[in-house]
């Protein structure tokens, strides 16, 4: 079982967008997917149409085994969120061993599904980190502005002190561009800036393809409906299958 997070510690990048468009298309292939939602708004929880009040993440962090969701019409796999998740920081503040808790967590479900994606919140906390430390790989959306190289340095550091104190085995999948415009010199700008940066600076993969930005994304997320159902020929859907070519084979 292959468990990803995706991360970032700046706002704005996609990252709920990302982990259901990859999680569905993989579902989609036929690989037995689940989600787990660790941002305490719910965004992915509301994009497949999950029912907190039937277990949830916060519920999964302090030992309760969950029953993961399904909506006919999604089928991927959820553990929603909980308003809960806020405070989980001041909860678990001298608890031993709060960093391994969705690792350990995880194990009950090894053996019923093949991927994991893990959406986090954008800040570094508990909930960040539980979910780097159980993660075989981190996927890091950005976007094309002034604070994209800033919000990778930011990263960095919190993948390099996981993998020092929590979880070695931790692999950076990729930097994956979203947001992404080609007929904005902005973009095309930041998209080589950031390339350059990560490959070569910092060691990681970029995705050959960056997400391109449509309006699709935003009707989908308002019609709660994953954009691989609403808008399967849109660009950034037909972006984030070539973003699961490279993850885990045509």
């Amino acid at each position: 079982m292959r468990v990803f997070s995706i991360s970032s510690q700046k706002g704005g990048t996609a990252k709920t967008s990302t982990a259901a468009a990859l999680a569905t298309g993989a579902t989609a292939r036929g690989y037995r997917t689940l989600c787990i939602d660790l941002d305490p708004q719910g965004s992915l929880t509301a994009i497949l149409r999950g029912h907190p009040e039937k277990g949830n993440s916060y519920q999964l962090l302090k030992g309760q085994k969950v029953e993961p969701q399904t909506e006919t019409g999604v089928m991927t796999h959820i553990i929603p969120a909980a308003l809960e998740l806020a405070g989980l920081d001041a909860e678990l503040a001298s608890t031993p061993g709060r960093d391994n808790r969705l690792r350990n967590a995880l194990e009950a479900y090894r053996s019923d599904f093949d991927f994991v994606f893990i959406d986090t919140a954008p800040t570094l906390g508990t909930l960040l980190i539980n979910a780097l430390t159980a993660s075989s790989d981190v996927i890091i959306p950005v976007q094309a502005d002034m604070f994209a190289t800033q919000s990778l340095y930011q990263l960095k550091g919190t993948i390099d002190q996981v993998r020092q104190y929590c979880n070695p085995e931790l692999q950076v999948c990729g930097v994956l561009f979203t947001r992404y415009s080609g007929r904005s010199t902005l973009s095309r700008n930041m998209w080589e800036k950031t390339y350059n940066l990560a490959e070569e600076k910092l060691g990681y993969h970029c995705f050959k393809w960056p997400i391109r930005e449509a309006i699709a994304v935003k009707e989908a997320q308002a019609l709660r409906v994953p954009l691989l159902r609403y808008a399967p020929k849109s660009n950034p859907c037909q972006d984030y299958e070539k973003a699961l070519d490279e993850i885990i084979g045509g």
